[in-house]
C-alpha cells in the first residue's frame, strides 16, 4: 500500500472545513483503466471496474486484498448497489445493464430501446421508487478498447429510465452529446448529468418530477480540468465531480468552492465505509482512499451516495 500526499485546494471560504486525512492510501494499481468504484457496508467491500482488461475487482475492507470478482466482466464500467444490496452494472460489451441476485444469477434489466440495441451503458443510480437511471454513450462501441467496435443502432447517446413496474426502458434526456455520470440531489428532486464531450465538459441539472419525468436541463457548472466523469453528493449538499485533475466540488448554487487533487487522471469516486465518510476514488491505473470531513448523502428507503 502506497500513501500520497492529500491535497485539497480551497477556492472558496465553504470549502475550508471539507479536509480529511493527510495521506491518500493507494490500495491498488497496475490496472489499465479503473472506474465504476461500488461500496457494500454489509459485506465491508469495494468492487470496481477494470474495463480494458474486461474484468471487475474486489477490494476488501477487513484483510486489504483486492482479487477478482468477475471476468470477463462485460467490460463493466459504473455499479450501483440496490436498496436490496443487490449490484447493478453497466455492461458495455454486451451492452446492457445488468442485475446479480443475491443467488449469483444474472436478471437483464436494460439492452434495448423500441428493439435497437443500446450503445454501451456507462453509469447508473437508483431511485427510491426503485427505478434505475442510466447514460448510455458511444464510448464502448468507438474502438475494441472498452468494448466491441459497432455502429450506433439508435444513433444518439441518451439517459433512460427503467421503470420498476413493467421494465419499459423510456428516454428521460435525449439532447446530450455524451451523457456520463449522474446523481440525484439528497430528497431526489434533482438530478445532476455530467456531458463529457462539451468544450468545456459541464454537468447540467434537471427537476425530477413525479411519474419518472424530467424538466429543466440548465449548465449547473463548467470544468476547468478536462472531461466530468462520474458525479456524487454529499451530506451537506455538495456536489462532487470527477475530472482529469481530481473531483471538483460545488456548492448547491453551483460555485465551485474547492478540489482534490490527485496524482493521476480520475474518473469515478464513491462514499463508502461505515459512516460514509470513506472516499474511495478510480483514477487511471489506481485505487485510492482517504477518510474526509463530509458524508456521502443517505437517500430515502436507505440508499447511499455512490451506492
Amino acid at each position: 500500500m502506497d500513501l500520497v500526499k492529500a491535497e485539497f485546494e480551497v477556492l472558496d471560504e465553504r470549502f475550508a472545513r471539507i479536509n480529511g486525512d493527510e495521506w491518500m492510501q493507494r490500495l491498488h494499481t497496475g490496472c489499465r483503466w479503473t472506474e465504476g468504484p461500488a461500496y457494500f457496508p454489509a459485506g465491508r467491500y469495494l468492487v470496481f471496474s477494470d474495463i480494458p482488461n474486461d474484468r471487475t475487482l474486489r477490494w476488501d475492507e477487513t484483510t486489504g486484498q483486492v482479487g477478482v470478482f468477475r471476468q470477463p466482466s462485460g467490460y463493466a464500467n459504473g455499479h450501483t448497489v440496490d436498496r436490496q444490496g443487490r449490484l447493478v452494472s453497466c455492461e458495455q460489451g454486451p451492452r446492457r445493464v445488468t442485475r446479480t441476485e443475491h443467488d449469483g444469477s444474472i436478471t437483464v434489466l436494460a439492452s434495448h430501446f423500441q428493439g435497437k440495441k443500446l450503445n454501451s451503458p456507462n453509469d447508473v443510480v437508483e431511485h427510491s421508487d426503485g427505478s434505475i437511471w442510466f447514460t448510455d454513450p458511444s464510448y464502448g462501441i468507438d474502438s475494441d478498447y472498452e468494448g466491441y467496435r459497432a455502429e450506433s443502432e439508435i444513433g444518439a447517446c441518451h439517459v433512460y429510465r427503467v421503470d420498476p413496474a413493467d421494465g419499459e426502458v423510456r428516454i428521460v434526456a435525449d439532447d446530450f452529446s455524451r451523457p456520463n455520470g449522474l446523481a440525484f440531489s439528497a430528497d431526489e428532486s434533482l438530478l445532476y448529468i455530467a456531458d463529457t464531450r462539451q468544450e468545456p465538459s459541464h454537468l447540467r441539472v434537471f427537476e425530477v418530477r413525479e411519474g419518472g419525468t424530467l424538466t429543466g436541463g440548465e449548465i449547473f457548472a463548467t470544468s476547468d480540468g478536462g472531461g466530468f466523469d462520474g458525479v456524487r453528493v454529499d451530506s451537506e449538499g455538495n456536489i462532487w465531480a470527477a475530472a482529469h485533475d481530481g473531483l471538483h466540488c460545488f456548492a448547491p448554487d453551483g460555485t465551485r468552492i474547492g478540489k482534490l487533487r490527485m496524482p493521476e487522471v480520475c474518473s469515478n469516486f464513491t462514499f463508502g465505509g461505515a459512516r460514509r465518510n470513506e472516499l474511495f476514488i478510480t483514477a487511471s491505473s489506481s485505487l485510492y482512499t482517504l477518510r474526509v470531513t463530509v458524508n456521502g448523502a443517505r437517500y430515502p428507503g436507505g440508499g447511499m451516495s455512490g451506492t
